[in-house]
């Protein structure tokens, strides 16, 4: 088991930013300046092609530790800090080709991530392992998860076999690789799509949301296409974990 090891802090606006490595995994923690009290920890996977200090990533992170949360996110394999394999590069140039040419890029994808995924998951527990021995967070209190795209092909199989989370957030992914998965998780979960997706349509992701067998699940089904979801969806986010994980949320400093 590898122990957690900070490499950089900074503090800017009411929230600290703490650069980590656990092994060779880096990662990244955000906290609420203010504040020594044990307090719930946030759990969140980037986008395909991101990475962990993605500005989609910071800005998530900014309502979450407004709400009281500590916000952790880590690199997945081939992504931000961590070199690419050339099994990664074989499916990114066939996934380039394939968009290329107009053809359904769902199988390559799919394929892809569910690889990197059997990487993350084992990755991602040994990660909360060495957070919880923080004695901020500690091995007592409640977890939440969010990601959407690669988020969610990494995060629904980890939640799935994860006890510790109690509440995730997923969306925008096809549903081939993930639904025995989905109907694992009996956790609340919220789902958000894009409504005129035109890389994932529709049936897809009501399939996807379908499978879980949470019995709090809630689907948030936005106009737009696949990168047009719209920011507020961050903001109810925010709201279902400071319902679920015990926070109030207010607005960030």
């Amino acid at each position: 088991m590898h122990s957690l090891q900070f490499t950089a802090e900074s503090s800017s606006n009411g929230m600290v930013e703490r650069d980590f490595t656990v092994g060779d995994i880096p990662g990244v923690l955000w906290s609420p300046a203010s504040g020594t009290d044990r307090a719930p920890l946030v759990l969140m996977g980037h986008g395909g092609g991101q990475h962990k200090k993605h500005p989609a990533m910071a800005g998530r992170a900014r309502l979450l530790t407004g709400c009281g949360f500590h916000v952790a996110v880590i690199d997945a394999p081939g992504h931000g800090d961590r070199p690419r394999t050339e099994h990664d590069e074989q499916d990114i140039a066939e996934l380039r080709k394939a968009q290329a040419a107009g053809e359904p890029e769902g199988p390559i994808v799919v394929r892809y991530n569910a690889r990197l995924a059997e990487v993350a998951v084992p990755e991602w527990q040994a990660t909360l392992d060495a957070l919880q021995e923080l004695p901020e967070i500690g091995t007592d209190g409640p977890v939440g998860y969010v990601g959407i795209g690669l988020g969610t092909a990494i995060g629904l199989p980890l939640v799935a076999v994860e006890p510790r989370i109690t509440a995730a957030v997923f969306g925008m992914h096809w549903p081939d690789a993930l639904v025995e998965k989905a109907k694992q998780i009996t956790v609340p979960v919220e789902f958000a799509m894009q409504w005129d997706n035109e890389r994932i349509p529709r049936e897809a992701s009501l399939a996807l949301f379908d499978a879980f067998a949470s019995k709090e699940k809630t689907l948030h089904a936005n106009a737009g296409k696949h990168f047009d979801m719209p920011r507020f969806e961050a903001d109810s986010a925010a709201r279902f974990f400071a319902r679920h994980l015990g926070r109030t949320v207010t607005s960030p400093a």
